[in-house]
């Protein structure tokens, strides 16, 4: 699961993060060279960017990258250790949850509305929805932390 999960998201962020590249690419020197930016770039940059975060969230939390304040970690006992981790996956989980749930029920609205990019015409609903499912794998990845912890995820656990 582990492997799926990382070729999913990691494949996902690292299309769109060469996505950006490439477009900016095209678009500075079309500019430079022919005076003619892409059309719907600056939107077509910021969605690739939104893949880009969301699909390394569920990564850097399966592989402990997230910013962490440790500096009482070797004081406390390793029992306390498991306990705080413990509760820092849980409120990690119910608020991945949450989150991902808002962000479903608003995608259901954009899509009802019809709200679309301003330049593209792209359904930002659709861009939600993903949004969404990502953050539903990053509370899923939490859950599966709270209940099986990994080393090198909780050092000293």
């Amino acid at each position: 699961m582990n492997k799926l999960l990382d070729t999913l998201c990691g494949g996902l962020a690292a299309v769109a993060l060469f996505g950006i590249m490439a477009l900016t690419l095209v678009d500075v020197s079309g500019r430079k060279l022919l005076s003619a930016s892409v059309p719907g770039s600056l939107e077509l940059t910021e969605i690739l960017m939104v893949l880009v975060i969301f699909a390394a969230l569920p990564l850097v939390s399966r592989h402990g990258e997230h910013v962490v304040f440790d500096s009482l970690d070797r004081w406390l006992p390793a029992g306390v250790r498991r306990v705080q981790q413990a509760a820092v996956d849980l409120l990690c989980a119910a608020a991945m949850l949450g989150i991902a749930w808002l962000m479903w029920d608003k995608a259901g609205q954009m899509l009802g509305y019809g709200e679309t990019t301003a330049q593209l015409k792209l359904p930002v609903g659709a861009f939600v929805y993903v949004m969404s499912a990502l953050c539903a794998a990053t509370a899923l990845v939490h859950v599966a932390l709270l209940l099986r912890p990994v080393e090198h995820h909780h050092p000293g656990v």
